[in-house]
């Protein structure tokens, strides 16, 4: 997770209770993510080679808490995604597959960062329904 499902973030006991927590990793390619949206949230886009190795944490969850983050992060809804790719732990190791979410470019507005490579930003402002 590289957003508002972080530890200590405001969606991560709702998203992850539950999860074993691998550790931190970061992505083998570059993405491009900001902070983005009427909510100020982290938004990655689906755009390999732009950006930075967006660092995060690494999960390991069952279905049913996949299921959990897939709604939380409206995948399915038009530019909601859950994507793999390659993530390298910092720790060092072998690269493994990952699920991240991105969003589509059209979602991203108005944008409020420059690309980042982490998330430290506090200013998501959570759905109503959450």
């Amino acid at each position: 997770m590289f957003g508002t499902l972080k530890m200590g973030y405001p969606l991560h006991e709702q998203g992850l209770s539950g999860a074993a927590f691998l550790g931190n990793c970061r992505r083998h390619e570059r993405f491009p993510m900001l902070i983005a949206g009427p909510r100020f949230a982290p938004m990655m886009f689906n755009e390999p080679g732009a950006g930075f190795q967006v660092a995060g944490e690494l999960y390991e969850v069952d279905e049913r808490i996949l299921s959990r983050l897939d709604r939380l992060e409206s995948v399915g809804a038009p530019g909601n995604l859950r994507v793999p790719v390659e993530v390298e732990p910092f720790e060092g190791g072998t690269s493994i597959l990952a699920q991240v979410y991105m969003k589509s470019r059209h979602l991203a507005d108005p944008v409020h960062s420059a690309y980042l490579a982490y998330y430290n930003d506090r200013r998501f402002v959570l759905p109503p329904s959450s």
